[in-house]
């Protein structure tokens, strides 16, 4: 099966608060986004790439590929939109022929080769896949008060991760069928279709870097021996 990646590089970062597209903050003198391009990009079945950036950085973000290049294959690059959704929706559409396509957020550099292919080879099973980890503390329902409304069983409770895989003509049908309902994740879109999604297993390292706190630890991470460069 033929398969593309879309890497997700659009967001502001507000959070991270460095002043620039999160995407584009350097982890060990290289982008976010290059540094996830490349680990997706080192799964062999993956035969096309796109990188959605913020509409009005397009030449910085090609500027950043072209400095840290070269790839296995040129990604494009094209402008996100107004919302995570948007963007995904742009990234599809600059899509050639693909069966699957891997949705990857660019602030989680740190995915593994295995868990790309694992939610590959899941995908081209039941036609869709999100990489996930079951949760390990105890979780809490909260109300507007902040008051805990309920504690259900962490049995069962995963936290989702990225790379998504699906089958093309689904997660486009998805976005072109739920367009502009809220979404944290394309999964929540292609749920509500209908469509059973299979989880695999992913790990502890690939943690969305989204505070200075995740970014310090990214820094501290890059410095143990088996840590990608």
């Amino acid at each position: 099966m033929s398969v593309a990646a879309i890497i997700v590089a659009a967001g502001p970062g507000t959070r991270l608060g460095a002043g620039m597209p999160k995407g584009f903050v350097h982890l060990g003198g290289v982008p976010l986004f290059v540094r996830s391009l490349r680990a997706m990009l080192a799964v062999p079945a993956i035969e096309q790439a796109v990188v959605v950036a913020p509409a009005d950085a397009l030449a910085q973000a090609t500027e950043l590929l072209t400095g840290s290049g070269p790839y296995r294959l040129q990604p494009r690059v094209v402008a996100g939109g107004a919302e995570r959704q948007d963007s995904v929706r742009n990234g599809l559409a600059a899509l050639s022929d693909a069966d699957l396509v891997a949705i990857h957020d660019a602030a989680r550099p740190f995915v593994t080769r295995d868990a790309v292919e694992a939610a590959i080879a899941a995908a081209g099973t039941y036609g869709a896949a999100i990489v996930a980890m079951p949760a390990t503390d105890t979780v809490k329902l909260v109300g507007a008060d902040r008051c805990i409304e309920s504690t259900p069983p962490r049995t069962g409770v995963w936290l989702a991760q990225t790379p998504q895989v699906f089958r093309t003509d689904l997660i486009r049908a998805a976005h072109a069928q739920r367009a502009g309902d809220a979404a944290t994740d394309d999964a929540a879109l292609v749920e509500r279709l209908g469509h059973r999604v299979h989880v695999v297993v992913g790990t502890a390292d690939n943690r969305k870097i989204t505070t200075p706190d995740d970014l310090a630890w990214a820094e501290w991470y890059l410095t143990r021996s088996a840590a990608p460069r």
